[in-house]
């Protein structure tokens, strides 16, 4: 009996996979002589803006039903005739004077002679003599029922008698067509309502089924489209499509536990393709772990130790990366920016893998678990990846003290504060427990293979040898000393100001903004080189004032480029009163 089948699910969730499991079980289900399955896929997309969808698809058939037909002369001669009426279908959509010639049976203007002409090409009318073994015209004519000189024609009809030989030839090759139609939702609205009307024409024939796969929601969209103007409801748009669909089947939402096994499956795939993990275990992995999801509403989860167990306890390099797929499922299920995406999940694999191969020919040596947590940080919180990344390009070694900070405070607990430029939520707590830790690592290599996302200057920073001595000075000086300020003088005004911005970096995760080492960094310079006073006024304007205490106050007000900052912070209602009280003790003691 006929059947349509609607798979709906948004863009990546595997409607082209499911299509292609259904095509494998159909391959299985044959029973000779009483029926066959016969699979058509038809991707309007490719045919956008170069064949209306809606002629692509019946020719596609055609095309179908005459190579079956091929081994059998008088089912030949019928295959042949349902694609004349397929020929004129397309002539007749064609509109204007083509189809007023076919209408009404006599060419109207010069298309419609032009119809005429070549309708013999089309094998309509009078252009087949030889090709029916020299039957003649009128016989001939009387046979095919289609387009006869000085006599309309009447489309209905025509459609009906096409249905009806269509059903016929099925029947009588035993066979059940099967319209496979993928990729309507990347079409334009114009080319899927199209598609959508040319099933239509085909639709609830016997030995036929129609399994369509789109987003509904873009569908619903389309629908609006076509009927712009008209006032059409959502209900409406609605109703549209599941018309057209008998059976309904939505591509259900990944959980933590099937996208857990799904990147399992594809790092083991990975590995077993670069010689890494055995060709036995990977077969029986590929078996177990489905089998294990089947259960999984008794309670039986893909737990770590259970993807473990299928790669051996002795490979140490797999059962490192199944911990990783492990910390990355529940991360990549809930952040808005991967959703549990089957296709966006892939995609971030196959970056990952990207960079890695990337890295051997430069020298780099990093693993796949760093590789993929740096890129989850870009790929989910990019603000916090280019927080991050501006204060590797400010250290001297690559290393960021507020990311081990942050990871320590993660392990420790909820309820322990993380330094900035973390946000306390589940994602960072949770990307920052996942392993590897990174907050000893020297970030930069992740960085210069990540340039695909952001570019990363870290390079040359053009800092003398005298500048590189006076910047780690300047981070590790807890007060004013003779050495520091003769390191000063040694670099230069331009070194010592360039000494001066990383050190103040570097110190950031340090800094608590209640002693005179804090602000140690900005005033020495200065002391030195007036010249550099901007600088360290604009640095100090980026303070967090909730945070400074009263300690730093009579320093900073001591520096005439401080005053104006300091002196706003007095009226800021953030500032506590401690701070706000030594503000003005200060003031009193410069009158």
């Amino acid at each position: 009996m006929p059947l349509s089948v609607g798979i709906s699910g948004g863009w990546g969730v595997g409607k082209t996979s499911l299509v292609r499991m259904i095509e494998g079980r159909l391959k299985q289900a044959d029973t000779p002589g009483q029926n066959s399955y016969v699979v058509v896929t038809f991707n309007p997309w490719l045919y956008q803006d170069f064949e209306g969808a809606r002629n692509a698809l019946l020719q596609l058939v055609g095309d179908e039903i005459l190579r079956l037909a091929a081994k059998d002369e008088g089912l030949l001669k019928k295959a042949k005739r349902l694609l004349k009426r397929i020929n004129l279908l397309r002539l007749a959509q064609l509109g204007g004077e083509a189809a007023a010639t076919l209408y009404t049976g006599v060419p109207v203007g010069n298309i419609g002679a032009a119809v005429m002409k070549v309708a013999g090409i089309f094998g309509l009318g009078t252009g087949d003599d030889a090709e029916e073994g020299g039957k003649g015209k009128a016989d001939k004519e009387k046979d095919d029922g289609l387009l006869r000189p000085a006599e309309p024609i009447s489309l209905p009809n025509e459609i009906q008698a096409f249905r009806n030989a269509l059903e016929e030839l099925l029947e009588q090759l035993k066979v059940t067509l099967v319209v496979f139609v993928d990729d309507l939702d990347r079409c334009l609205p114009k080319t899927a309502i199209s598609t959508l009307e040319s099933i239509r024409l085909l639709l609830f024939l016997k030995r036929s089924a129609f399994v369509v796969a789109a987003d509904n929601e873009f569908i619903r969209g389309a629908v609006r489209v076509h009927f712009e103007g008209t006032g059409i409801s959502g209900e409406v748009a609605t109703n549209y499509f599941d018309k057209l669909i008998q059976v309904p089947l939505h591509v259900p939402r990944l959980g933590i536990n099937e996208a857990k096994a799904y990147l399992a499956l594809l790092l083991m795939e990975r590995a077993h393709a670069d010689g890494r993990f055995d060709a036995s275990k990977f077969e029986a992995a590929r078996k177990a772990i489905p089998e294990q999801l089947q259960t999984s509403w008794k309670g039986n989860a893909v737990t770590t130790d259970f993807l473990q167990s299928q790669v051996g306890a002795d490979n140490a390099e797999m059962m490192a990366l199944m911990q990783l797929a492990e910390g990355l499922a529940p991360l990549l299920t809930t952040s808005s920016a991967v959703n549990a995406n089957p296709r966006l999940m892939k995609r971030f694999l196959n970056t990952v893998y990207l960079r890695s191969a990337l890295a051997a020919p430069q020298g780099i040596s990093l693993d796949i678990p760093s590789l993929a947590k740096w890129h989850l940080v870009e790929r989910c919180d990019e603000t916090l990846a280019n927080a991050l990344a501006a204060r590797v390009t400010s250290a001297s070694d690559g290393r960021v003290p507020a990311l081990q900070a942050a990871e320590a405070a993660a392990a420790g607990g909820p309820d322990e504060h993380l330094p900035e430029p973390f946000k306390d939520d589940v994602f960072t707590r949770e990307w920052l427990q996942l392993r590897p830790a990174l907050g000893e690592t020297d970030l930069r290599p992740l960085l210069h293979l990540s340039r695909d996302t952001a570019t990363r200057d870290f390079g040359a920073d053009n800092m003398t040898a005298e500048g590189r001595a006076l910047r780690d000075a300047l981070a590790s000086a807890t007060a004013p000393n003779g050495p520091l300020t003769e390191a000063i003088k040694a670099a230069g005004a331009i070194q010592a100001g360039m000494a001066m911005g990383k050190a103040w970096q570097l110190k950031a995760s340090k800094r608590t903004w209640r002693s005179l080492e804090d602000v140690v960094p900005l005033i020495e310079p200065c002391k030195v080189y007036s010249e550099l006073a901007a600088q360290a006024s604009a640095l100090l304007a980026e303070a967090p004032v909730a945070k400074v205490g009263p300690g730093v106050i009579p320093l900073l007000y001591a520096q005439a480029w401080a005053r104006p900052t300091v002196d706003k912070w007095e009226t800021d209602a953030s500032v506590d009163k401690p701070t706000k009280a030594a503000i003005q003790q200060a003031k009193k003691g410069t009158r």
